[in-house]
Order: structure tokens, then sequence, then C-alpha cells
């Protein structure tokens, strides 16, 4: 099980050089993107296609590991190799619980940048 997920928004800056910009234009795009990446995760699963099931991991390690959510993204990566390896039969609970954190981030997001604005 992951830990909650929370914005080390300090840790995420330095690796932008500081550029808040930068930052909100990131969060801005996540959140706008979010609901069709995790519809699209669903989507390869409930297809069988590992391919598609371990590129659209692939993508949402990246988008997670972007925002410093090291459980998250590891997860993903677990799943990504996973699909790799052609077994993707009896990941619904992984797929479940990587859409699930998503959403999470998401929310925490919304929430940081309503404070920042």
């Amino acid at each position: 099980m992951m830990k909650a997920f929370v914005l080390e928004r300090s840790l995420i800056l330095s690796r932008l050089g500081g550029d808040e910009e930068i930052f909100t234009m990131m969060a801005d795009l996540f959140l706008q993107d979010v609901e069709g990446i995790a519809s699209a995760f669903a989507s390869a699963f409930s297809q069988g296609s590992s391919a598609n099931v371990m590129r659209e991991a692939h993508t949402i390690k990246g988008l997670l590991a972007t925002f410093s959510d090291e459980d998250g993204a590891a997860a993903a990566f677990t799943l990504e190799q996973q699909a790799k390896q052609g077994h993707i039969d009896g990941l619904q609970p992984a797929v479940t619980a990587l859409q699930q954190r998503l959403i999470e981030v998401a929310d925490v997001l919304r929430r940081e940048m309503g404070r920042a604005g």
C-alpha cells in the first residue's frame, strides 16, 4: 500500500531551478489531462492490451515522478514491467490503485494551486 501523497513543492521547485511559472504550468497541464490519462489507462487494461497498458503505465510513471511521487512512480514502474512481460491478468487492483493515485495527486495539486493562486 502506498503512503499518502505529500506535495514537496520546494523539492520540485529546486529541480526546476526555482521557476514557479514552470511548476504552475506543469500542474495545470496535469490537472487538465489527469482524467483522460486515467481513462486511457483503464481502457488499455480493459482491452487486454499489454503493450498499451505498458505505454500508459510508463506515461503515468513519468507524470508522478514529475511531482516527486516516489511511491506512485514505483507502482507505475512495477505495473509497466509486468505488462512488458505480457502479464496483465490479475492486475486490476494495481490498475485501480494507480488510477486512485492519479486522482489523489490531482486533488493535492488543486488544493496547492488554490493556495498559491
